[in-house]
């Protein structure tokens, strides 16, 4: 393949067969190409701009070198999958990254048949993987299986969980681990990577095992002399390389490769290849690697919203603009705020400090912050560890993230009642990161479990509040909270603790009653003043507990109106609008007519959150289209919720 009239090498590729007609210069050009456009176009839809830079060579080396489709190559979390997405056919749609109805962040199956597996949560590509190489082995399929999984899912219990696995499995499998941040001295990795790809090679591997079969049949001193020249290899590797553990393992340790040299990552896959059983390979890399603002601030440039090529700088709101801080920030202040009160105030995150708000707590409090790495399990019942031993721990965490320690939450907290907090984070639509990261289950989830202890602000402030409240608070607490910027109201300077299980009625009126939680209740407030201006009164009343209800303040109110709406950001089986029905049920209390509103029983897609509020209808057109509805119906009926809001 050429490059002519001006034509650039990317514009030339709809599929990954075509990169093995490119020489190794073409291929070097390829990459800058591709650097390029992921740049721009990170700079207009946001996105995970640092690790796709960082391994644009690593990704054409594995299309140039396997066949996929038909080799499955499974991306870890899919932070890095941008030019795996460009080079499988999806070029021409780059652009739609994220947005609503076009591509997606992650890999996604139903949108490529080169995504071999689904992914967006950290530490799942080597289970995976070894899943589908194990079906390949039943199927007598002859297909390669690689998983790419960066060093921080590697901190998550479940690669280890399948590397274990896999090593007694003994099956095909590459592991392709992508390390962007362990040091290794230029020397020593020069001559690892040296030896790895010689030992590697489909000649010396051969020898090998002819020489281990010939050992093996001289009587006694063959195994003893294998033995030794074993344990002599096991010493040479782990002296070099940090690959001891992974031999540990039982998988075949080859590296670690500079993840920038196309020749050495080709030379090393082409090798690879031809080898049996559980194989790992090490590749260095550089996070942001190609655009100068990344490579020096990697981790702010991990996840990005629209910025300026230029600089760097984030896309400015337009002048005049106030700044309001998001829920995230108004967290981590008021954390800060509570521990300077109470020693026994600690803090934990899964490897989000700064998405999480906590980066002023941890420089504030170093003894009392603690960042356990991609283990969600491991730090929910290190949290109850350290509550059954007196202490206010609070595991801030996204609430999608909080999903993988379901049962710590069951059994070690809530089992034992320990005043263990949990701050969920990214609740309800979290927008362009899509189905892999919507907060969408977490009332459903834990409203059920004994003694936990469930609520959700109406605005920032109320935040601040219930944080005080959780923590002084003797049991399982849980807050949870949007992404984004609050509404921009007056924080209150003196922290109150509110009544548990206790609602506040925000306005009054006959027609209906909109009870709403958390980011829902805005929505209300403005559909109520719409309503207004149409003559039509509602009651807007904040629950804000989920668990417990404010039972006596529901039922007053639900039946002096009749005509009820509950508006929730989350799924409707088993959610907040369920848990007023259950009220209901329970007090032989049967409404004239109810509407829920909420998330429908499938999966939400990305898009911008103003764009699925509104698909949804549980934005403040939503909300005043369901009243139009309560009022237009009769007596008795009871309406289901609106599962979205086409053709209205």
């Amino acid at each position: 393949m050429n490059q002519q009239d001006g034509k650039s090498f990317l514009s030339q590729i709809d599929n990954p067969s075509q990169l093995k007609q490119l020489s190794l210069a073409q291929l070097q050009q390829l990459a800058g190409e591709i650097r390029d456009m992921i740049i721009h176009t990170v700079a207009k839809t946001g996105g995970h701009l640092a690790p796709s830079l960082g391994v644009v060579e690593l990704t054409l080396a594995l299309h140039y070198v396997f066949d996929a489709p038909h080799d499955k190559i499974i991306w870890d979390v899919g932070h890095q999958a941008y030019t795996h997405k460009i080079l499988t056919g999806r070029r021409s749609q780059f652009h739609t990254l994220r947005q609503f109805e076009g591509i997606s962040g992650f890999p996604k199956r139903s949108e490529s048949k080169y995504d071999a597996f689904g992914t967006g949560h950290s530490a799942t590509s080597i289970s995976a993987a070894l899943g589908i190489a194990v079906a390949g082995s039943l199927k007598n399929s002859p297909h390669r299986t690689i998983a790419v999984i960066g060093d921080g899912s590697m901190t998550g219990g479940m690669a280890f969980e399948a590397l274990n696995h896999a090593g007694d499995l003994d099956k095909n499998l590459i592991v392709v681990l992508n390390d962007n941040e362990m040091s290794i001295s230029p020397n020593v990795g020069a001559l690892s990577s040296f030896l790895s790809r010689k030992l590697s090679s489909k000649t010396i591997m051969h020898l090998r095992r002819e020489l281990e079969y010939y050992l093996k049949s001289v009587p006694g001193l063959g195994s003893n002399i294998l033995k030794l020249l074993r344990r002599s290899e096991d010493m040479m590797v782990a002296l070099f390389t940090p690959g001891m553990l992974f031999q540990a393992l039982d998988f075949h340790y080859i590296g670690p490769i500079k993840g920038h040299r196309l020749d050495r990552l080709i030379g090393t896959f082409k090798n690879v290849r031809h080898l049996e059983g559980p194989i790992l390979v090490h590749v260095l890399t550089q996070k942001g690697k190609g655009y100068a603002p990344a490579e020096c601030d990697p981790a702010s440039f991990h996840g990005v919203g629209s910025f300026e090529i230029s600089t760097g700088k984030s896309c400015s709101p337009p002048a005049g603009t106030p700044l309001i801080p998001s829920y995230t920030q108004v967290f981590g202040n008021t954390m800060v705020r509570l521990a300077d009160h109470n020693p026994k105030v600690v803090a934990i995150t899964a490897a989000m400090p700064q998405g999480t708000g906590l980066e002023p707590f941890s420089a504030r409090f170093p003894d009392r912050f603690f960042d356990v790495g991609i283990a969600e399990q491991h730090a929910v019942t290190f949290a109850a560890g350290l509550a059954s031993e007196g202490y206010k721990p609070v595991v801030a965490v996204y609430s999608t993230f909080l999903q993988r320690a379901y049962d710590q939450i069951v059994h070690d907290v809530c089992l034992q009642n320990l005043p263990v907090v949990f701050a969920m984070d990214r609740s309800g639509l979290v927008g362009d990161d899509g189905p892999t990261h919507h907060g969408a289950f977490d009332l459903s989830f834990l409203r059920h479990i004994p003694n936990m202890v469930l609520m959700a602000p109406k605005d920032e402030n109320e935040l601040q509040h219930m944080l005080k409240t959780a923590l002084d608070w003797s049991g399982p607490a849980a807050i949870r909270y949007p992404r984004g910027n609050g509404s921009g109201v007056i924080l209150d300077h003196a922290l109150q603790n509110l009544p548990i299980g206790r609602g506040e009625i925000l306005r009054e009126g006959e027609d209906a009653l909109l009870i709403a939680i958390g980011s829902t209740v805005r929505a209300a407030m403005e559909a109520a003043e719409h309503l207004r201006q149409e003559d039509i009164q509602v009651t807007v009343l904040n629950a804000r507990f989920v668990k417990p209800l404010d039972e006596d303040l529901i039922l007053k109110w639900a039946r002096k109106i009749g005509r009820i709406v509950t508006i929730e950001e989350n799924v409707l089986q088993g959610g907040f609008g369920s848990a007023v029905l259950e009220l209901f049920q329970e007090h032989s209390y049967f409404p004239r007519s109810l509407i829920r509103l909420g998330l429908p029983d499938s999966f939400v897609p990305h898009g911008n959150q103003s764009i699925l509020r509104n698909l949804f209808g549980i934005d403040a057109a939503g909300i005043e289209l369901a009243v139009h509805r309560l009022l237009e119906t009769g007596h008795g009926r009871l309406l289901r919720a609106i599962g979205h809001t086409a053709g209205r």
